[in-house]
C-alpha cells in the first residue's frame, strides 16, 4: 500500500456493539478458567441476540459450574450498561453449550501449536503508540465520546470511522469522520451532534478536523434500537478493529475466547511485540512481522520481517538475532509474554494493540524491554529511540 498520497480508513466499535458484547463475554469466561487453572484451554464462542445469550465451544480444564458462567455473562452485560427492553442483564436467557476439547486437538497442543495459521504484527512511528494513525484515532474518538456521554444517555452501542489523508508518507488530516451512536427516542440528531462534536475535535491533533459536511453523525437519521436487539452479535467478527484497522494484512484468526495455546492469539501478540520493539529501538520506522504455524509443530513454519526499506539494520540480521534469542514456539511465547493469566477481558474493546502494558501482566506484548538488547546488539545506543508518551 502506497502511503505517499492516499486516503486510508479504519473503524472502531464501542463496548455495547453486539459483536463486542460477545467478545467480552467470551474473554470474561476465559479469565475465569485461567484464574482457576492457568493451564486451561478454551475456545469459547458467544452469540447475543434479542433476549438471549448462547455460549458454545470447547474447554479443557477445571469444572466451572454453569451457574457461575451464567453469573459472569450477566455481570458482563450489566457492566456494559444493558438494562434495556429486549436485552437486560437480569432478564436475558443464557444457554450454555460448552463441551470438552477434542483429544485430537489436545494431542496437538501438547506437542506444539494448538492450530495452524498465519499471524501478523505491525508497528509504525506515525503515532506515539506506534500504531497506524487511522485505527489509533478511530479508537480515540470513540473512547473519548463513550467516556463522556453517559449522563446524556447515549450508547452503549456505537461505531466510529475515520478516513485520513496521507501526504509524503505521513497522515496530515481527517478527510471524513462517521459516528453512529445509540440515543433516546426523544433526542433529535442535532442534539446528538452537539453533544459528541467537542469530543471528536479534542481526539484529533490541532487542525486535523474534517470539513463540517464530511462529519456524518447517525447518517440514517435515527439510532434508537441498538445492541443485540437491533443486530445479532458473534465472537470474533471485528478482527480489523481488534488489530490494525485493515492497514496491513490479517491472517483471519480472531482472538477472544481463545487461550494462548491458540496461535491465532498468542502469535499475533508476539508478532506485535517484535515489530514494536524493532521500531522502538530505532532499527526501522515501520515494521511488519509475519509468523505461521502448523498444529502440533513447536516452531513456526515461517518467520518474516519487512521494514518497507525504512531499516537502519539489515533485516536478515534482525531476524537472526530474534531467532537466536527469542523462543518462538507456542510454549516459548506463552512463557515470554506470561499469557497464562486472567488478562483477557480488558483486551476485548478498543483494540488489542497500542495500549500501555500493565503491572499485573496485562498487555505484556506492548512492553519494550527487547529494544534494549536490539540497540545494544546493533550499536544503536547513541541513536535516538522512539518516545511512547501518549
Amino acid at each position: 500500500m502506497s502511503l505517499y498520497k492516499n486516503l486510508i480508513t479504519s473503524e472502531s466499535v464501542a463496548a455495547g456493539h453486539p459483536d463486542k458484547v460477545a467478545d467480552q463475554i467470551s474473554d470474561a469466561i476465559l479469565d475465569e478458567y485461567l484464574s482457576t487453572d492457568p493451564s486451561s484451554r478454551t475456545a469459547i464462542e458467544t452469540l447475543v441476540t434479542k433476549d438471549n445469550v448462547i455460549i458454545a465451544g470447547e474447554v479443557f480444564g477445571p469444572n466451572v459450574e454453569n451457574s457461575k458462567i451464567e453469573n459472569i455473562v450477566r455481570n458482563t452485560i450489566k457492566d456494559i450498561g444493558y438494562e434495556h427492553d429486549g436485552f437486560h442483564w437480569r432478564k436475558v436467557k443464557v444457554n450454555i453449550l460448552l463441551h470438552e476439547q477434542s483429544n485430537d486437538i489436545a494431542i496437538g497442543v501438547d506437542q506444539g501449536a494448538g492450530d495452524q495459521g498465519i499471524m501478523y504484527g505491525y508497528a509504525t512511528t506515525e503515532t506515539k503508540s506506534l500504531m497506524p494513525a487511522p485505527i489509533f484515532y478511530a479508537h480515540s474518538i470513540l473512547k473519548n465520546i463513550m467516556s463522556a456521554v453517559k449522563e446524556a444517555e447515549l450508547g452503549p452501542d456505537a461505531k466510529s470511522q475515520i478516513t485520513l489523508a496521507y501526504e509524503n508518507g505521513l497522515p496530515v488530516r481527517a478527510e471524513s469522520i462517521i459516528v453512529s451512536i445509540q440515543h433516546p427516542k426523544d433526542m433529535d440528531q442535532l442534539k446528538v451532534r452537539e453533544i459528541i462534536y467537542p469530543h471528536i475535535v479534542s481526539s484529533l491533533p490541532k487542525g486535523w478536523m474534517c470539513h463540517e459536511e464530511n462529519l456524518l453523525v447517525n447518517p440514517t437519521g435515527r439510532f434508537v434500537v441498538g445492541g443485540p436487539v437491533g443486530d445479532c452479535g458473534l465472537t470474533g467478527r471485528k478482527i480489523m478493529v481488534d488489530t490494525y484497522g485493515g492497514y496491513i494484512p490479517h491472517g483471519g484468526g480472531a482472538f477472544s475466547g481463545k487461550d494462548a495455546t491458540k496461535v491465532d492469539r498468542s502469535a499475533a501478540y508476539m508478532a506485535r511485540y517484535l515489530a514494536k520493539n524493532i521500531v522502538f529501538a530505532g532499527l526501522a520506522e515501520r515494521c511488519l512481522v509475519q509468523l505461521s504455524y502448523a498444529i502440533g509443530v513447536s516452531k513456526p513454519t515461517s518467520f518474516y520481517i519487512d521494514t518497507f526499506s525504512t531499516n537502519m539494520v539489515d533485516e536478515k540480521q534482525i531476524k537472526k538475532f530474534i531467532e537466536d534469542n527469542i523462543d518462538l514456539s507456542t510454549i516459548g511465547i506463552i512463557k515470554h509474554l506470561s499469557l497464562n493469566r486472567s488478562i483477557y477481558k480488558r483486551t476485548a474493546c478498543y483494540g488489542h494493540f497500542g495500549k500501555e502494558s500493565e503491572e499485573d501482566g496485562g498487555f505484556s506484548w506492548e512492553n519494550t524491554d527487547l529494544s534494549r538488547n536490539l540497540r545494544r546488539e546493533f550499536n544503536m545506543e547513541n541513536n535516538k529511540k522512539v518516545s511512547l508518551d501518549c
